[in-house]
């Protein structure tokens, strides 16, 4: 089992840790007695953290069943990908390195969150949220992945299109790795782009 980076420093591995915590304890407590019978202050009681501590990892109650702290990870590592990948295909390998790079915790708590945030009606208004942060955080970086001038109309409909292949893939999936690069495989060969 692969466990934090422990290059890490102390600090950033409690942290992480404590997120997971929360979670975890989020999602047992959600199995278990449903998610409308299940209060912030018992997920904190049982992660053994105060309410405020809850705050400081999640705006809301909702908000722990996202997975957003893969987000900006992936946005790096698509601006960081080697210079000669177009846009699309520089984006299906971030998803990748950042999929790959997940601890066997990181994953199982993705997962966990992701098919208890479709199966939350509650919690699904959030995804929306999401993809749009993605459309906005992918329309930004496109300005450094395209070798040809683009507006930033231009860029939102790429980038609404690789949030479309996204919203696609995952769909009831969590962490849907094959279906997600195959999908973007896919929208790469119908949107060539350098």
């Amino acid at each position: 089992m692969s466990v934090i980076d422990p290059s890490l420093g102390l600090r950033e591995r409690k942290k992480i840790k404590t997120r997971l915590a929360i979670r975890r304890e989020a999602f047992r407590l959600i199995e278990k007695q449903g998610y409308g019978n299940t209060t912030v202050e018992q997920i904190a009681d049982a992660a053994d953290v105060s309410t405020s501590t809850f705050f400081r990892y999640f705006s809301s109650k909702e908000s722990v069943l996202l997975n957003d702290e893969l987000v900006e990870p992936i946005i790096d590592a698509f601006i960081d990908a080697p210079a000669e990948l177009p846009p699309i295909a520089a984006y299906r390998h971030a998803v990748e390195v950042t999929f790959g790079a997940l601890t066997d915790a990181q994953r199982e708590s993705a997962i966990a969150g992701q098919r208890l945030m479709y199966s939350v009606p509650e919690a699904q208004g959030l995804l929306y949220g999401m993809y749009m942060r993605c459309l906005t955080l992918i329309t930004d970086a496109l300005k450094f992945r395209l070798t040809e001038p683009a507006d930033e109309f231009e860029r939102r409909m790429i980038a609404g299109a690789i949030v479309g292949v996204l919203i696609a893939a995952s769909d009831g999936t969590p962490l849907p790795d094959d279906q997600l690069s195959r999908g973007l495989t896919f929208l790469e060969g119908a949107l060539p782009l350098r």
